[in-house]
């Protein structure tokens, strides 16, 4: 049985998605950000765990469902901020983030049954999910974040510590405007496809 964690930074005009303006404004950008986090919390709530965390950068608001646990996230750099979000787990986790909203319920679904580590790499070099069977801190400190060589270094620190790594599907971030286009024809039927089709009426008929 497993914590699924979300990490996710409130969903601020400014604060997130600032790859999407332009084309998008600021507003657009952090609406577009609020329907990836609603459909990742959707998909989260939906699948098995015993734990649903959200490690969060600011206050929840209306677009955060039941069920889950809600804890600040720490000061630091991402590698420190994904070593707490581990460190407060007593068994197996997995944890994604908030940028990859055409995740499913069964891509979340890790029993740890054959491995001690899965990892989900991303199309841009970094990583959309990690799970450890035994939590450890120290496997994520020190990693170079939001790089290209990110998931490389990361699934290295993994196999020199000797652990069976299970590789999930590579997903694809939402960075820019035609990341948020291939995303949402990935997930057609989500809240952020449906936002995205919206705005994309809107702005350009």
């Amino acid at each position: 049985m497993t914590t699924l964690l979300v990490i996710a930074k409130e969903p601020r005009p400014g604060r997130v998605k600032t790859r999407l303006t332009p084309p998008f404004s600021p507003e657009e950008a952090a609406a577009l950000a609020e329907a990836a986090l609603t459909d990742t919390l959707a998909a989260v709530a939906a699948a098995p765990a015993t734990r649903r965390v959200l490690v969060l950068d600011g206050s929840p608001g209306p677009w955060l469902p039941p069920g889950f646990e809600v804890v600040p996230q720490c000061a630091g750099g991402l590698d420190e901020r994904l070593a707490a979000a581990f460190a407060g787990c007593d068994g197996p986790a997995l944890l994604i983030g908030m940028d990859t909203p055409q995740v499913t319920p069964d891509l979340l679904a890790e029993d740890f049954a054959d491995c001690d580590a899965c990892f989900g790499p991303a199309e841009d070099g970094g990583f959309w999910a990690l799970g450890l069977a035994d939590p450890d801190p120290d496997l994520l400190r020190g990693v170079p974040m939001s790089t290209a060589a990110t998931g490389a270094v990361q699934r290295g620190r993994l196999a020199a510590a000797g652990l069976r790594v299970r590789d999930m599907p590579r997903l694809r971030d939402v960075d820019t405007a035609a990341d948020a286009e291939a995303v949402a024809g990935a997930a057609p039927h989500g809240a952020f496809a449906a936002l995205l089709a919206r705005l994309t009426v809107l702005r350009w008929g």
